[in-house]
């Protein structure tokens, strides 16, 4: 628990305020004494610290708080898109190559890769190519027919089916004046069309770039909608081995630059078995069928076959990719409901999801907020609001671009939980800790052991140098397992006091967790 106690202090001694690194940075003694969690936090530049008082975050205010992040155990940061867009979100780009001005300065971000490399803090960025903004200069240049970047975007023929309905089922075909452009997600984000080689070799280009400044890899937008436009072509074979070759080229054209570059993509499949193919091109998917299942399970209080989808998963995942500990694993994203919402505000429920997630191999993704129970629902600006540093909503380097709608008090907030001992965020930076302390927790291979205790969620993990037990007690009542595989002696780690192994049975209390070794 050393990782663990090293994080605890850390929270106490860190400070909220300040335009700027609100302390030298310490020592990464305890980023050292461990090996990296794997866990990567998902950041909302926007909402999430502003250094220069005009209530919007900025890259700055990344920079001021990799502190925080360094004591929370975390390995990687994804930055939500910080390129220029007329948008709030981002997800309509205007410039590939340049920094949003409202976020800072190319020479902000760069300062920001320096500060997060030197606390072993990775850093990756959205990359939104799937589609550009409709103010993107490529595209005012491709109204004209007879411009080369015409060929860029994807236009109507004389047979195109103008009702045809998009992959969500939406209005695919825009106008503009007599002709109609493809855009997938709203007629302000016209698509690329990647059967034309300048476009391929565009993008290739732009990876290379960003990887040349210094990013250690990218989260791919909408990863798999480059060829899947239709909501006819959800199971066509022929989009999937376009996509599939798509990515393989990108991935090759990053590998000249750095072959370590780290890539995951999204894409919104059902199953694992559809989300397999993408570990040829990309190092993982964001695993959305499993975020589903974990959220279910702590919110019914009962594992269900969670433990055989993880193995099937697991499986699934390794015939590809020839390894295991490549899935990205979370509990929500900027998209979707936070959690604390998806479990109607129930406290005990959160932490055995935030439990499960972190008990997998694999690379799991913590949302922003997500470790002080920030709640958040429909429409999409509310799942994004200002991150809580203060228990005071005007203390300093709080953003102030949208109002709080979900209601949270002032105790969900990173000042009040750091103060509290038993606090949510206590128990995140808890299960970080295991992480980089139990190798088997990032690299083990899972399988699931049969139990009849559908309250008891439970996945064995062995890699190279371990063998582990993982058990969590989803109910709010303390739970006898006995255990048949006598080779798991002693508990490694647990979430709660009264937590026992005798004589081949094991005492959990309500909504605990344990590590058997």
């Amino acid at each position: 628990m050393i990782g663990c106690i090293a994080s605890s202090l850390l929270f106490a001694l860190l400070a909220l305020g300040g335009s700027a690194p609100a302390m030298a940075a310490p020592a990464p003694v305890a980023a050292a004494a461990a090996a990296p969690s794997g866990v990567w936090y998902e950041i909302f530049v926007r909402s999430w610290y502003d250094t220069d008082g005009d209530g919007t975050g900025d890259l700055n205010g990344v920079t001021a708080k990799l502190d925080y992040l360094q004591s929370l155990g975390v390995s990687g940061i994804w930055l939500m898109p910080i390129n220029p867009s007329p948008s709030y979100h981002g997800y309509d780009v205007t410039d590939y190559y340049a920094i949003n001005p409202q976020y800072g300065t190319m020479a902000d971000f760069q300062r920001l890769l320096r500060e997060a490399h030197q606390r072993h803090i990775k850093v990756i960025i959205d990359l939104v190519i799937n589609h550009t903004s409709d103010r993107h200069p490529w595209f005012e240049a491709a109204r004209d027919p007879a411009d080369p970047h015409h060929d860029w975007y994807s236009w109507a023929g004389p047979h195109t089916d103008l009702h045809a309905a998009d992959a969500a089922g939406s209005q695919a075909w825009h106008a503009l004046g007599a002709a109609h452009y493809l855009g997938d997600f709203s007629s302000n984000m016209p698509d690329l069309d990647y059967d034309t080689p300048a476009v391929r070799k565009e993008m290739v280009k732009l990876g290379q770039y960003w990887l040349k400044k210094g990013v250690d890899g990218f989260r791919l937008d909408a990863a798999q909608h480059i060829y899947y436009d239709f909501k006819a072509d959800a199971h066509n074979p022929l989009t999937l081995k376009k996509n599939l070759a798509w990515w393989s080229e990108f991935r090759q054209g990053l590998n000249t630059v750095n072959p370590a570059a780290y890539v995951v993509g999204e894409v919104t499949r059902d199953s694992a078995d559809e989300l397999a193919p993408y570990f040829k091109p990309l190092n993982a998917v964001f695993d959305f069928p499993l975020a589903t299942r974990l959220v279910d399970s702590a919110r019914s209080e009962r594992a269900g076959d969670l433990g055989t989808r993880l193995a099937h998963t697991d499986a699934a995942y390794r015939k590809v990719a020839g390894k295991s500990g490549v899935d990205a694993p979370f509990l929500s994203n900027h998209d979707q409901e936070r959690v604390m919402s998806q479990l109607d505000g129930n406290a005990q429920h959160m932490r055995m999801a935030a439990a499960m997630l972190l008990t997998l191999p694999g690379q799991p993704f913590v949302y922003y907020g997500e470790e002080l129970g920030m709640r958040g629902k429909k429409p999409d600006p509310d799942l994004r609001e200002p991150m809580r540093w203060h228990r005071d909503p005007h203390g300093a380097g709080e953003t102030r671009w949208k109002t709080f709608s979900a209601g949270d008090g002032p105790d969900v907030s990173v000042e009040a939980e750091q103060q509290a001992g038993d606090s949510l965020l206590h128990y995140y930076a808890m299960l970080i800790g295991w992480r980089r302390e139990v190798g088997a927790l990032r690299d083990g291979t899972l399988t699931a052991p049969p139990l009849a205790n559908t309250h008891i969620a439970a996945w064995r993990l062995d890699d190279a140098g371990s063998h582990v037990l993982v058990l969590h007690n989803l109910s709010g009542q303390s739970q006898q397992v006995p255990l048949g595989d006598t080779r798991f002696r002693h508990v490694l780690r647990h979430s709660r006091a009264g937590t026992a192994l005798q004589r081949g049975r094991l005492t959990l209390p309500p909504y605990a967790s344990a590590i058997l070794d």
